[in-house]
């Protein structure tokens, strides 16, 4: 149904593939109209759309971060962030989702500006980013960028991210990004923040202007998710909270995201679970080292896979895990 939709809303215009970059011909009329709604929705001022999480991430640090600037970068901020920050000339990595560090480092700084990049939802551990590091960000009137690529869609009561989460107004110096790879169903990127951010980004974010526009349909497809998962929301939501309880009554481990990071021994013993599951008929990552500093299998509950599958692969790792 959503691949069907998505073409009927790109039939109806003449150009259907984006041709350029944004800033030369390649900006559709769906573009507009995704960035319209995503940043409404969300509560900021304006939306641009992107190539690729990686490319968002990238565009935000290497066009934000200026000489006089510096940087505050979770350690377990993804891979795309954290080679951005070898672009720019000063840059700081506080504890992975503490507070108290991130406050002694801010405390420190004689930069004229600050910038800070967490994390909504951490992709290998399943972490939610704590509350009190939004509120240094007022303390100090830091900008801050939040990666949403595995929060949006999947936390808050209307499924918008760690903002909707925690219940935050959304404020002019934050921005959000997220990758529509996961909860949107499709591919490309998406950035949130003021008009002023979203001007500099296109005229100084050189993954934004030298990269051709996101793919059309693409675009339209995960608009028509977009839409699916708004007006699905309360059912959505009770699956998500329906999930977690199950998680923890068969693994005893209580979570507020749907990311399960279970530890392993070895990679050589978490390959071979992930086999062994994959026999079975169940998907997971086999994450290793050196991604991570140890190995885990990350198990993700799919809302589309029914609670009775869930149970049985939770099981099965229950078991396997019991034997290490």
């Amino acid at each position: 149904k959503s691949l069907k939709s998505a073409y009927k809303l790109v039939k109806k215009y003449h150009s259907f593939a984006p041709k350029a970059s944004l800033l030369v011909n390649g900006y559709h009329p769906l573009h507009k109209m995704f960035e319209d709604e995503i940043a409404t929705l969300n509560g900021f001022e304006e939306g641009l759309v992107v190539g690729s999480g990686f490319l968002a991430n990238l565009a935000l640090i290497e066009a934000l971060v200026r000489k006089e600037d510096e940087l505050f970068i979770d350690s377990e901020y993804h891979a795309s962030g954290i080679l951005a920050s070898k672009l720019v000339e000063r840059v700081r990595t506080f504890k992975h989702n503490c507070a108290e560090d991130l406050e002694e480092k801010l405390k420190k700084s004689q930069a004229k500006r600050k910038i800070i990049a967490i994390e909504g939802v951490y992709s290998m551990s399943g972490d939610i980013a704590a509350r009190e590091l939004f509120e240094l960000v007022n303390q100090y009137n830091v900008l801050l960028i939040v990666d949403e690529a595995h929060s949006s869609g999947t936390l808050g009561e209307k499924l918008l991210g760690i903002f909707d989460y925690y219940n935050l107004p959304i404020l002019p110096n934050y921005i959000k990004m997220g990758t529509l790879g996961k909860a949107y169903g499709s591919y490309g990127a998406y950035i949130l923040c003021d008009s002023t951010i979203k001007d500099f980004l296109i005229n100084r974010g050189k993954p934004i202007i030298y990269s051709t526009a996101p793919s059309v349909f693409d675009i339209a497809l995960a608009l028509v998710n977009l839409r699916y998962i708004q007006k699905k929301g309360i059912i959505l939501h009770k699956k998500v909270q329906k999930r977690k309880k199950i998680i923890e009554k068969v693994l005893g481990i209580k979570r507020e995201s749907l990311i399960v990071p279970i530890s392993q021994p070895s990679n050589k013993r978490a390959k071979e679970l992930q086999f062994s599951l994959h026999k079975k008929g169940f998907l997971v990552g086999a994450i290793r080292q050196p991604t991570v500093a140890e190995p885990i299998i990350r198990l993700i509950p799919r809302l589309g896979v029914k609670r009775s599958r869930l149970k049985e692969a939770l099981e099965l790792l229950k078991w396997s895990n019991g034997r290490n």
